[in-house]
């Protein structure tokens, strides 16, 4: 299928009340078998796909390695992918651009790019981080490529303790991405129904939970409007435990 058409199916996805939901995969293998699950889309963990090459999140593992590791993915299943590109492995916009077109050589159709200084500390603030969203958007627009970009806020993982403080600059922030081009908003670490639902009404674009602990069933984020649901590490974290266990039984059988 044309890149395009995967990215524009890929974004038709994305359905307040009826979301998307993306059990996170590391390679190919992963890939294939959660594609024949039945799932619509494919969708990476960088967490997962570093600790799957022995490194830490955060832009440890090479670029060229995650590159090649996402193309595996994009050429294993026929549904489209997403890949998590963490904060694009640059802080430069003109290095950043570069990066976001090798990506989309992979045949990739969206991508998870965070607001957090990745090799530094804090998050970038909202004026930065949306010249950075535009900058993906025209690298994107030149290579003729409707890309989905999910924008990551980590103010939640910042606040953890104090959500309520920061709902109103998340949706501040949602505008701004919004208007340099992001397609949604992705708040990891928000677990509250009340604030959820409060994003899915005032924020610009639509909303994507992970799931982690605190948060409700996907029935319930589906009737908060929630557009988009993502597991994480998890399904990387099960079955690394269900691999150790297996090999338990045989070693000490």
């Amino acid at each position: 299928m044309d890149q395009n058409l995967k990215a524009r199916q890929f974004a038709a996805l994305h359905i307040k009340g009826n979301p998307i939901r993306l059990y996170n995969s590391w390679d190919a293998g992963s890939a294939k078998a959660i594609a024949a699950a039945g799932a619509a889309a494919i969708a990476t963990s960088s967490w997962a796909v570093a600790a799957a090459q022995g490194y830490r999140d955060g832009e440890d593992l090479p670029l060229a390695a995650a590159i090649d590791i996402i193309g595996r993915v994009v050429s294993a299943v026929d549904v489209p992918v997403t890949a998590d590109f963490e904060g694009g492995y640059s802080d430069d916009n003109d290095v950043l651009s570069e990066n976001i077109s090798r990506l989309l050589e992979t045949g990739v159709v969206g991508i998870n790019f965070e607001d957090r200084v990745v090799k530094g500390s804090g998050l970038y603030d909202l004026a930065r981080q949306a010249k950075r969203i535009a900058a993906i958007r025209n690298a994107a627009s030149k290579k003729g490529i409707e890309l989905f970009i999910n924008a990551r806020t980590d103010l939640f993982f910042e606040h953890f303790n104090d959500p309520d403080g920061f709902v109103d600059e998340a949706i501040e922030r949602a505008s701004a991405y919004a208007a340099a081009g992001a397609s949604s908003l992705f708040v990891p670490g928000l677990v509250d129904d009340k604030l959820i639902e409060r994003l899915v009404k005032e924020a610009a674009l639509p909303i994507n939970v992970m799931v982690m602990n605190g948060v409700s069933p996907v029935k319930r984020l589906a009737e908060l409007g929630v557009a988009r649901i993502s597991f994480g590490n998890i399904a990387y974290a099960d079955s690394m435990k269900a691999l150790e266990d297996a090999a338990k039984a045989i070693y000490e059988g």
